[in-house]
């Protein structure tokens, strides 16, 4: 059952761009009658099951999806190269469709930094607030979403400085510059 519910919400958010897999979790589970169920699949099991969805029925579409939004967080990463930016989610993972968000962490100790870089940029963004784990407890930290021209939202998520070096950086979850790049050559 919970292969199944996994599938199931893939195919969900595949096709109807739903981007919260908690909620395509749940409506999976209604869908297939296990809504008292307490063991729905992880996140990572419904990621899975994505790759194979679009590998199998979005094939001729998915590639080119997926390398419009790398090119685009590329260029935004760019605008912002000196806060270090990396790619994370699913337009790093693979598993974004055209409705996916593009999410790029920046670094920075003076939030008003990037607030500053965007004005000088002359870019429209909306500012809100994302919460982090930092240093084994829950903090607010600023966030910017910009909208660019295709309609892809990139959400710039403003971290302090000293988190780009706490070792939580994998290549298979945060990408920088140069890593997005490669992957946008191969």
């Amino acid at each position: 059952m919970r292969e199944q519910l996994a599938h199931q919400a893939a195919r969900i958010i595949a096709e109807e761009g739903i981007a919260d897999f908690a909620f395509a979790k749940r409506k999976a589970a209604k869908q297939l009658g296990a809504t008292d169920t307490q063991h729905l699949p992880s996140n990572d099991e419904v990621e899975a099951a994505l790759h194979s969805y679009r590998a199998l029925y979005q094939s001729d579409s998915h590639p080119d999806i997926l390398r419009e939004l790398r090119e685009e967080a590329l260029a935004a990463m760019q605008i912002f190269v000196e806060f270090n930016p990396y790619l994370t989610g699913s337009v790093l993972s693979g598993s974004a469709g055209e409705d996916s968000d593009i999410n790029l962490m920046l670094f920075s100790d003076d939030a008003k930094a990037v607030l500053l870089s965007l004005l000088k940029n002359n870019i429209d963004f909306d500012d809100g607030e994302w919460r982090v784990r930092i240093g084994g407890h829950d903090e607010i930290v600023p966030s910017y979403t910009l909208t660019g021209e295709s309609g892809v939202l990139t959400h710039l998520i403003v971290l302090p400085e000293n988190m780009r070096h706490s070792g939580g950086r994998h290549p298979e979850t945060h990408a920088d510059i140069t890593a997005v790049e490669t992957l946008l050559a191969s």
